[in-house]
């Protein structure tokens, strides 16, 4: 006896052989150029045996380094691969060609206004930097690439910043580009991009905002300073106190530090030289009254 869960399973493999031998079959006709194009296809090899030492500039062509062709053969891509770099020759009559670039693209994201998680308003700029990667999809899945590419950025800036608030936004960065960096790649992927580099460049907040920031920036500071000015006063009262105690117990050091402290006035020269009083020669009279 054959189980419910046996026969599903058998149904979803056969279906998924059929799709697959579907697709081969559909990728096999979309190769084949049929009889009538192969007639074109010979037509064209005739003419460029007639006429062999002139066509032999429209046959020959050339791709850079950095450059791919894509050649389209009565409007189906050839071989399935581009060519290049170097020679490569095409049939004049049925044979045309798209350049592909492999080099990598830099383009800047124009200032995008954002508002953030927590309602406030942003101005975000960024740049981006990709490559094509696969030259045929790049030419057959999307019209333009570049064209596409940089406005996707635009709205995956959007996306991505939107869910973001202020102070993640401006101390964490390296991460949301790396968050747009891995959105645009995986957006891009069917067109044969490859998005290697996404960098925030600027945020520029509102006039108030900034104002109000550097308000309460100040305001910190001045706080910190005077817990710093009143810490370094009491270790200096404390560093008093322990020197009053040490020359309480040598009289001579009193004597010492007086005679320091003329060398100091004697060192810049001036005229007036100042003679302390003794606390101890005002302690008679003091009794006395």
């Amino acid at each position: 006896m054959i189980s419910p869960t046996s026969s599903t399973a058998e149904m979803v493999t056969q279906g998924k052989v059929h799709v697959d031998s579907t697709e081969v079959v559909e990728e096999r006709n979309s190769g084949g150029l049929g009889c009538f194009g192969w007639i074109l296809v010979v037509i064209s090899l005739v003419f460029i045996a007639a006429t062999f030492p002139v066509t032999i500039f429209m046959c020959v062509k050339i791709v850079q380094e950095y450059e791919r062709a894509v050649i389209f053969r009565l409007g189906r891509i050839a071989d399935r691969k581009p060519k290049g770099p170097g020679l490569f020759f095409v049939l004049p009559c049925t044979d045309n060609f798209v350049k592909v670039d492999l080099r990598t693209v830099s383009f800047d994201i124009p200032p995008q206004e954002i508002l953030t998680k927590d309602s406030v308003t942003v101005s975000v700029d960024g740049v981006v930097y990709f490559r094509i990667e696969c030259p045929i999809s790049s030419v057959a899945n999307v019209s333009n690439a570049h064209s596409s590419t940089r406005l996707l950025a635009q709205t995956t800036l959007r996306n991505v910043l939107g869910t973001k608030n202020l102070a993640e936004l401006l101390s964490d960065r390296e991460g949301i580009s790396l968050g747009m960096q891995e959105s645009l790649d995986e957006a891009t992927n069917a067109w044969g991009i490859k998005v290697e580099r996404v960098e925030i460049k600027d945020v520029k907040l509102p006039q108030q905002l900034q104002r109000a920031m550097a308000a309460e920036a100040e305001a910190s500071r001045e706080a910190r300073a005077k817990l710093i000015s009143a810490e370094g006063e009491m270790k200096a009262s404390r560093a008093l106190k322990e020197a009053s105690l040490i020359i309480a117990e040598s009289p001579s050091a009193l004597q010492l530090r007086y005679l320091q402290t003329l060398n100091s006035i004697a060192a810049e020269k001036n005229s007036t030289i100042i003679f302390p009083l003794p606390i101890d020669m005002l302690q008679n009279f003091m009794q006395k009254k």
